[in-house]
């Protein structure tokens, strides 16, 4: 796109002000609330009744998908006017009446380079026509733009303080609009490279680099997954890349989508990132993707995710690997989703259609669910001793508790590390330790009326992900002596005493539940 008139846009949207708060203030809460559900008739309502002003007109074109006229577009766009707006392919030519061609979207996003965990990054978004502003199809090369999935992995994130070294490196592996990389390079990264296969993406992926005046601060690069980084690493691979499992029993089953689908047999995509990335990982590199896996038959999806990474850890060498499975859905629930995320709705015969060969797909290969998360590898030095494990973590769990009211890239980052040094440890290493519970944890007492003693102990904690967990009383008891002052030893000879019981049993009992609560992000070892 022609980066003169891509200036001249961002000049006209500064004067309109078209952001987010402008635009919600503009069309009210519970409108705006319906409009990103993707029912717009409360918002152009509400037009109905306001003052024209360029930011109104811009909401009507790009928010709205209203048909306006060409004297509208001079006023709200003057400095890139008709031409230009019809030579970015903005607005349909040859008319003079002209609808949006594109959406353009300002998004605030958590902004990690910010003090406050509150502030947000605000970017303006070129993509192809959003679903309720398309009415039909979308074309195979459709691009996206900010989702759920997207926003996912911006939170998943590690925080600014670990991408401003000088030299390191980031990669956003199929960057599509390109708004990982945005970040990336807003965070503090030096070297950002993005990736796609597509070269549309990579053409909408520049313009809004440039539209957010950041076109020279990232790289792009076509190619399929690592091809265009053969031979490079990276400090941090960030990737939510085509992972939707569509069926392949014939040519004519199911439309192909560059955003969604890589045109691979079931999860085959997210097991070729997961064994492939690795080789691009610096030492202490990390990858954050998003993934699908498929649950055949009799087993579990995420250990078919384990079997990919030790396979990965085969041809690279030690890996720490914590697999987050955030849902697990049936064949039909996840058919429909794909089939409806095409345009296709309930009581049409392509949506039929669809629905069959997902579904026909799912039962040839014997898939009774699907698993939908992250998987964050890191490489870990080799050198390194790996304790009384032999071996590296690898960690998969089925989380549906959601995220923390903060930005949890952080604490997932740091719980990580500590699940390395605690696998690391051995048990005598682990008792010798000191540790320090995080202040976020809180401890729930069942009592019936009267009793002395509770029924059961509950320890919580709403951070980097809301976690719950039984734990006895003397679990319980030890959390509570974890202020970094004495080691886990120390507590186990004291609780021993207290309760009358075997100081090695005590001890031993800790262990495994210290080792645990880590991960749960409860517990941390002192530096001490």
């Amino acid at each position: 796109m022609d980066e003169a008139l891509l200036d001249r846009l961002r000049r006209d949207l500064e004067a309109a002000d078209y952001r987010e708060l402008p635009v919600r203030t503009l069309l009210g809460a519970e409108n705006e609330a319906a409009r990103l559900r993707g029912v717009l008739s409360p918002s152009r309502r509400r037009l109905e009744h306001v003052e024209e002003s360029a930011l109104a007109i811009l909401v009507r074109i790009f928010l709205l998908g209203e048909e306006v006229s060409g004297a509208e577009v001079r006023f709200a766009l003057p400095s890139l006017g008709i031409e230009g707006a019809e030579t970015l392919g903005l607005l349909t030519a040859g008319t003079d009446r002209h609808r949006a061609q594109l959406s353009l979207n300002p998004v605030d996003l958590p902004d990690s380079a910010a003090a406050s965990p509150d502030t947000n990054v605000h970017w303006w978004l070129l993509s192809d026509l959003d679903d309720q502003l398309r009415n039909g199809p979308a074309r195979p090369d459709h691009v996206m733009g900010v989702g759920g999935a997207t926003r996912s992995l911006l939170a998943q994130l590690p925080p600014v303080e670990g991408l401003s070294g000088p030299g390191f490196r980031a990669l956003d592996l199929g960057t599509g609009c390109g708004v990982i990389a945005l970040s990336l390079a807003q965070s503090g990264a030096p070297h950002v490279i993005a990736t796609d296969i597509s070269e549309r993406a990579l053409t909408l992926a520049r313009a809004n680099a440039r539209l957010n005046g950041m076109d020279d601060r990232i790289e792009f690069r076509q190619g399929d997954l690592f091809s265009p980084v053969a031979g490079e690493e990276f400090d941090l691979i960030a990737s939510n890349p085509p992972f939707v499992i569509t069926p392949r029993t014939s040519q004519d089953d199911a439309p192909r989508y560059d955003y969604r689908d890589a045109g691979m047999i079931g999860d085959a995509l997210a097991a070729r990132v997961v064994q492939e990335a690795p080789a691009h990982l610096t030492e202490g590199g990390t990858l954050i993707c998003l993934a699908n896996w498929e649950s055949p038959w009799g087993r579990n999806g995420l250990d078919r995710v384990r079997e990919w990474v030790e396979r990965a850890v085969e041809h690279s060498g030690p890996l720490a690997a914590w697999v987050i499975e955030r849902d697990r859905i049936d064949p039909v629930r996840y058919a429909e989703t794909w089939v409806r995320d095409g345009g296709a709705r309930p009581g049409e015969p392509e949506f039929d259609r669809l629905m069959r060969a997902w579904l026909q797909d799912f039962a040839e290969r014997r898939i009774v669910a699907i698993g939908l998360g992250s998987i964050r590898l890191q490489r870990v030095d080799g050198g390194r001793a790996l304790g009384a494990q032999q071996s590296a973590p690898l960690r998969t769990e089925h989380v549906p508790d959601p995220f923390g009211p903060d930005h949890p890239g952080a604490g997932l980052a740091t719980i990580l590390g500590h699940g390395v040094r605690v696998t690391e440890m051995t048990d005598s290493q682990v008792l010798g330790q000191r540790w320090v519970r995080s202040e976020w944890v809180t401890e729930v007492r069942e009592h019936r009326p009267g009793e002395e003693s509770p029924r059961a102990l509950q320890l919580r904690i709403d951070r980097p992900i809301a976690r719950a967990v039984q734990a006895d009383p003397l679990l319980a008891a030890a959390v509570g002596a974890c202020d970094g002052e004495l080691s886990l030893a120390q507590i186990a000879d004291a609780l021993a005493t207290i309760l009358e019981v075997d100081p090695g049993d005590c001890a031993n009992a800790l262990i495994e539940g210290v080792r645990e609560l880590v991960w749960l992000g409860m517990l941390a070892p002192t530096t001490r």
